[in-house]
C-alpha cells in the first residue's frame, strides 16, 4: 500500500509488471461495496481483457473500514493495489494515482460500476492502438441504455448543454465516472488541471479538446446507483464556479493551449490533389443555396422547431440553477445568475442549431445580441418575482417557479425575434 500527502509524492509500492491499462476506482468511505466491485471487475478482466492490467484502489481519506478492506483485497488479487490519500477530493485521487502508474494506459470507473463492463475493451481499445488520445463513456448516445430517475436525466442533459455553449464542447457526456486517457497525454495534461473534485473530469475533456486530442466516445449501457451520497447542489454551485474560472483561463489566454496543440495535437489532413492542383471543387451546400461561407440556410418552420428544442433545454437548466442556488443567494441573484449561464449557452447553442451558423465570424456581436435578449429577460423575470413578492411576501416555491416559467415564454419570443434579426441569412 501506498500512502502519501500530495499527489506528486505518490509511488506504486507493487506495480503490476508490464500492466497494459491501470484501472483507478476512487472511493470514499465504500467499506460495504468495494470488496463485491472489485473482485467483479477483476473476474472480468481476467476472462474478457486480452492485455496485463492492474487494479488501483485509490482511498480517498476514507474513515471506515474502506482502506481495511483494500488492503484485504490487495493480499487476496493479484495486480490489485492501494494508495491512500489523507486529503478528500475525486479529482485529487485521479491525479495522484495516474501520476504514480507506469501503465500507458490509464483508466477509472465508480465504484459502483453502474457501466456494464463490457464497454470497457473498447472504450480502451482505440488508446491502446494510438487512434485516440482520451476515450469517455457516454450516456445520452441514442444506442446508449440507461435505467436512471428523470431528476438526474435531466440534470446531465442540461449541464452538458450549458457546456456546450458556455466552453463549446464537442464531447456529449461530460460526468459519466467512465473514462480513459494515454498515459503521455496525462503527463501533459494533469499538471494544468486545477480542479480536485467533481469538476476534475469536465477540465480535462475541455484541456485536450482545445489542445486538438482525439476524444474517442463510446455508448454505454448504465444503472444508476440508487445509493449515490453525491451532494447534488454542491455540485452543480462547483461546477459553475469551474466552469466560469475555466471560462476566463480560456478567454485570457492563461492556458498554454498553443503549446499543447502543437507538442499533442493532431496535424490537419493534407488538402485534396485536385485542389492542390487548382481544380475547382464542388461548392459547398451553403453557398449553393446562396447563404454566405459558414452558414446554413433553414427555413423559417425548421427554425421555429430547434429554437423551441433548445428553448426547453435552456429552461430546464435555467430551473435547475435556478434551484441550486436559490436558498444559498436569494431570489433576485439566483434568478441573475441563472438567467446569464444559460443566457449565453442559448445564444452558442441557437446560433449553431437553429441558424446553422458555424465558425467564429461575427460570434462576438451574436453574443451580445443575445445579452441584449438576456437583459430583457431578466426585466421580465425580476419583474414578476417582484411582483409576486409584493402580493406575497412568503410565496410557494411552485407558485414562484410557475411565475418565472411565464416570463421566460414572454422572454423566449422576443429572444427569438431578436436573434432571428441579428442571424437571420441573407442571400448574396
Amino acid at each position: 500500500m501506498t500512502t502519501l500527502s500530495g499527489p506528486r509524492a505518490a509511488v506504486h509500492a507493487r506495480p503490476a509488471a508490464g500492466a497494459v491499462l491501470d484501472v483507478v476506482i476512487p472511493v470514499y468511505n465504500e467499506e460495504t461495496d468495494l470488496g463485491p466491485c472489485v473482485r467483479r471487475l477483476h473476474a472480468h478482466l481476467s476472462e474478457h481483457f486480452p492485455y496485463p492490467f492492474q487494479i488501483t484502489i485509490a482511498d480517498n481519506a476514507s474513515v471506515d473500514e474502506t482502506l481495511k478492506v483494500a488492503d484485504s483485497l490487495a493480499g487476496e488479487l493479484p495486480g490489485v493495489e492501494v494508495m491512500h490519500l489523507d486529503d478528500k477530493g475525486r479529482g485529487r485521487a485521479l491525479s495522484a494515482a495516474w501520476s504514480a502508474s507506469s501503465a500507458p494506459v490509464l483508466a477509472y470507473m465508480d465504484v459502483d460500476l453502474s457501466t456494464d463492463l463490457a464497454a470497457l475493451l473498447p472504450l480502451v481499445a482505440p488508446l491502446i492502438s494510438g487512434h485516440s488520445d482520451l476515450a469517455i463513456g457516454t450516456r445520452l448516445a441514442r444506442t446508449s441504455r440507461v435505467v436512471r430517475g428523470a431528476k438526474r436525466e435531466v440534470i446531465s442533459r442540461a449541464y452538458n448543454l450549458l457546456l456546450r455553449g458556455a466552453l463549446a464542447a464537442r464531447f456529449s457526456d461530460a460526468q459519466c465516472g467512465f473514462k480513459a486517457i494515454r498515459a503521455d497525454v496525462a503527463s501533459e495534461l494533469l499538471p494544468l488541471v486545477r480542479d480536485i473534485g467533481w469538476f476534475f473530469d469536465t477540465e480535462l475533456l475541455v484541456l485536450a479538446q482545445r489542445a486538438g486530442l482525439r476524444i474517442h466516445e463510446v455508448p454505454v449501457d448504465w444503472v444508476d446507483d440508487p445509493d449515490s451520497r453525491v451532494d447534488i447542489v454542491a455540485t452543480a454551485l462547483a461546477d459553475l464556479r469551474g466552469i466560469g474560472r475555466l471560462g476566463r483561463a480560456l478567454l485570457t489566454g492563461a492556458l498554454p493551449l498553443t503549446d499543447l496543440r502543437a507538442q499533442l495535437g493532431r496535424a490537419p489532413l493534407a488538402a485534396p490533389r485536385a485542389q492542390l492542383a487548382g481544380a475547382p471543387l464542388a461548392a459547398p451546400r451553403s453557398q449553393l443555396a446562396g447563404a454566405p461561407s459558414g452558414q446554413v440556410s433553414v427555413g423559417l418552420p425548421r427554425q421555429l422547431v430547434r429554437f423551441a428544442a433548445v428553448g426547453v433545454a435552456s429552461t430546464l437548466a435555467y430551473l435547475l440553477l435556478f434551484l441550486a442556488t436559490r436558498g444559498a443567494l436569494g431570489a433576485q441573484p439566483a434568478n441573475l445568475l441563472a438567467l446569464l449561464v444559460t443566457a449565453v449557452a442559448n445564444t452558442a447553442a441557437n446560433r449553431r442549431l437553429t441558424f446553422g451558423i458555424s465558425g467564429r465570424r461575427h460570434a462576438g456581436r451574436h453574443h451580445v445580441q443575445g445579452l441584449l435578449a438576456f437583459a430583457l429577460g431578466l426585466a421580465l423575470t425580476s419583474g414578476a418575482l417582484a411582483v409576486l413578492h409584493v402580493v406575497s411576501a412568503v410565496p410557494a416555491r411552485p407558485v414562484e417557479l410557475a411565475v418565472l416559467v411565464a416570463a421566460n415564454l414572454a422572454a423566449t419570443v422576443l429572444r427569438f425575434v431578436l436573434l432571428r434579426f441579428g442571424m437571420h441569412h441573407r442571400r448574396g
